[in-house]
């Protein structure tokens, strides 16, 4: 078989890969169809040549909706074992990537053992490591510095990672010009600006690119351009200084591709329902189609407790337009560390939107499982049917907290069951309801 450095490479070159007939099969596309979409840059398969457990995923506006979930230690919540049974519970549920966020600790201990145990795939943002790593202060760390610890999470088997090139100076000055109202959320990217500030330089990894695309290169790391200006309220949705950055990652986009590395592009954030499909189209076209990560979006500022359910509304309506990438967001975001069951409850809400997005693009498979679950309702198939749910347990749970006197029921209807009378008068049976 002929030689190739990147997934990217090798698609255009007229390779299949191995990584892409694992891909394709979980889609259930011809292996070409996806080498197609990978050589344009319409799809990306995160797959570091380091990261030997990896179970293949393509993320791409076409396939199947995918999520990531966050995780990571910090100063105030440094339980390693805690993360790891996040880990395992995300990958039980059915997340195809892992973030890993990490902020304090031994923090490359806990990267390589992911990469040496966890089939997901795997994401980082280096600049949050390279805080931890240098241990000084943040104007104190060089531009070397920055690229040297991108290259460890290479070096470590990372197949993503996240690197907020696009807030340069000339983005950080768009900022400044036009004040929000919540100023930058992104946490990469107000490090970055508060860096360029300290020292009066460029943003290195903006400023060295091409050194960043030889590192990608070698070990086929897929960029995730970053959304250092993603809108972190309602009020700054869609304002200037997103579209600045969005025309820098996709002047980005094109330099990576012409390098065979792949890219993904990162977006928003808060937004309002009502602008969330005109934003994935400018996203399209300023990035030239490459898949679009969003974080949400949230629907609404007003639901501490419940954004799961914020930007599970959000991410649906951004898939169906085109995303195809969903980072889960927990009910604890904005006030805590997630734990074990923010994370579950994450993952879930995060699921129900990709798979809701799914049946609006009409992928191949989607369907058929809400139509598996419609017969087993109407057989009133219960064992079907928590098999078929995407909380098996929840649904199992619920059921057996109130069980009815006739058992092929529940104890919403009763005997009064549309389903159960249904069959019967179908079946020309007596409809006994109060017996």
């Amino acid at each position: 078989m002929a030689e190739y450095t990147t997934q990217m490479a090798a698609a255009r070159q007229g390779i299949i890969t191995p990584q892409m007939l694992a891909a394709a099969e979980h889609e259930g596309i011809a292996p070409e169809q996806l080498r197609a979409q990978l050589a344009a840059g319409q799809a990306v398969l995160p797959a570091n040549k380091e990261h030997k457990c990896l179970k293949p995923y393509a993320v791409g506006r076409q396939l199947k909706t995918k999520i990531n979930v966050n995780l990571g230690t910090s100063r105030d919540c440094l339980d390693i074992e805690q993360e790891l049974a996040k880990v395992q519970s995300a990958v039980d549920m059915g997340a195809e990537a892992i973030m890993d966020l990490s902020t304090f600790g031994d923090t490359r201990s806990f990267r390589r053992r992911l990469a040496q145990e966890c089939p997901a795939m795997l994401g980082t943002v280096p600049i949050y490591d390279a805080l931890v790593y240098y241990n000084k202060p943040l104007a104190e760390i060089s531009a070397q510095e920055w690229l040297a610890v991108f290259r460890m999470h290479a070096e470590d088997g990372v197949d993503f990672m996240t690197i907020h090139c696009g807030m340069n100076r000339s983005t950080a000055e768009r900022f400044q010009n036009n004040p929000r109202l919540l100023n930058i959320v992104s946490r990469g990217g107000s490090l970055m600006f508060a860096w360029m500030r300290a020292t009066g330089q460029e943003n290195p990894f903006f400023e060295y690119f091409d050194e960043v695309l030889a590192i990608c290169r070698e070990y086929d790391v897929t960029l995730s351009l970053g959304d250092a200006c993603r809108p972190g309220c309602l009020a700054d949705a869609g304002d200037a200084a997103q579209i600045e950055e969005l025309i820098v990652l996709g002047e980005l986009t094109k330099r990576a591709w012409a390098q065979d590395v792949q890219v993904m592009i990162e977006g928003p954030g808060h937004m309002q329902l009502n602008q969330i499909a005109a934003n994935m189209q400018i996203e399209q076209t300023l990035c030239h189609g490459a898949p679009f990560y969003v974080l949400g979006p949230l629907v609404t500022d007003v639901a501490p407790g419940y954004d799961h359910i914020t930007a599970a509304i959000g991410g649906a309506v951004a898939a169906a337009a085109g995303a195809a990438f969903l980072c889960y967001v927990t009910p604890a975001e904005h006030l805590r560390l997630p734990d074990v069951d923010d994370v579950k409850e994450g993952i879930v809400a995060a699921r129900i939107a990709a798979h809701a997005a799914d049946l609006a693009k009409g992928i191949p498979g989607a369907r058929e499982w809400d139509d598996a679950m419609a017969q087993a309702r109407r057989n009133l198939d219960w064992e079907a049917q928590f098999n078929l749910a995407i909380d098996p347990e929840k649904a199992r749970r619920y059921r057996a907290s109130s069980r009815p006197d006739c058992d092929e029921v529940c104890t919403m209807c009763g005997k009064m069951c549309a389903v159960r009378n249904m069959n019967k008068a179908l079946n020309n049976e007596t409809v006994d309801i109060m017996e």
